[in-house]
């Protein structure tokens, strides 16, 4: 591999291992797993029905992959490049807010809850006082 030193990003020097990883087999059987080694088949295979017009439930049923990670496949073919569900969720995905909006204050019920034998009751507050 070469040093980090001779290149002036990291992206650059990651883009030059890469190449090298790809010229030399003997380097890339020692480094995947089997298991890595599966996904890959099984996502290049994947890339291949998703080619020939196959749809994601014949594509999922022969292959067991679930329809995210079928749909991602697709996506890397539109976006030339590979991104997981957890990737792609840290910036597509909308943040949640949980606290308290103007909004929820209007709707938020008022009173107090009181149980009876006909069901529960929201009472206002000025009459529990």
């Amino acid at each position: 591999m070469p040093p980090v030193g001779n290149y002036s990003s990291r992206a650059e020097w990651e883009a030059a291992c890469w190449r090298n990883l790809r010229e030399s087999k003997e380097l890339l059987e020692v480094l995947v797993t089997a298991h890595e080694r599966r996904i890959f088949v099984l996502r290049a295979a994947a890339l291949d029905r998703l080619i020939s017009g196959k749809s994601y439930r014949q594509i999922g049923k022969e292959l067991w992959l679930s329809p995210q990670t079928i749909s991602g496949i697709k996506k890397a073919i539109c976006e030339n490049g590979y991104r997981s569900y957890l990737e792609r969720s840290k910036k597509e995905r909308k943040k949640r807010s949980y606290g308290l909006t103007p909004k929820s204050f209007a709707t938020r019920p008022r009173g107090r809850t009181i149980r009876t034998k006909y069901g529960t009751m929201r009472v206002p507050d000025f009459l529990t006082t």
